[in-house]
């Protein structure tokens, strides 16, 4: 069974178009979640090492907004992840809400690695 987890990160001082670059396109996602990400049509192609390659289609991609994938291996066809920036008008702000689909006992696990891909991330993106 899985479970559904949302993590928020507040970005301070991240650019819009920085921050979508960095969640949508193949080199920003290079930079953050994997050694080496290609894009071929619809569908990433995530390499963490010759051992490790995954695949994820494109579901739903809104421009300066949020993107959607799937893994090609997930026996469950309703799964997803999806990274979606949001901005706050008041502080001028950004944040980066990761919605995941992992199995119950690994919950725990894939926050812990979020968390470190998002420092990642964050390093990346000058902060």
């Amino acid at each position: 069974m899985k479970q559904k987890i949302q993590l928020e990160y507040s970005l301070n001082a991240v650019s819009g178009p920085i921050l979508w670059n960095a969640i949508s396109t193949p080199t920003g996602l290079q930079g953050w979640m994997a050694e080496k990400v290609d894009l071929n049509d619809q569908t990433f192609t995530f390499e963490w090492s010759k051992e490790e390659i995954r695949h994820a289609e494109v579901l739903q991609r809104r421009t300066n907004s949020h993107i959607r994938l799937h893994w090609t291996d997930d026996e469950d066809p309703k799964g997803f992840f999806e990274l979606r920036m949001e901005y706050n008008e008041l502080t001028g702000d950004y944040s980066l809400i990761i919605t995941d689909f992992v199995d119950e006992d690994e919950a725990e696990e894939m926050t812990d690695l979020w968390d470190f891909e998002v420092q990642a991330l964050l390093r990346q993106c000058g902060m």
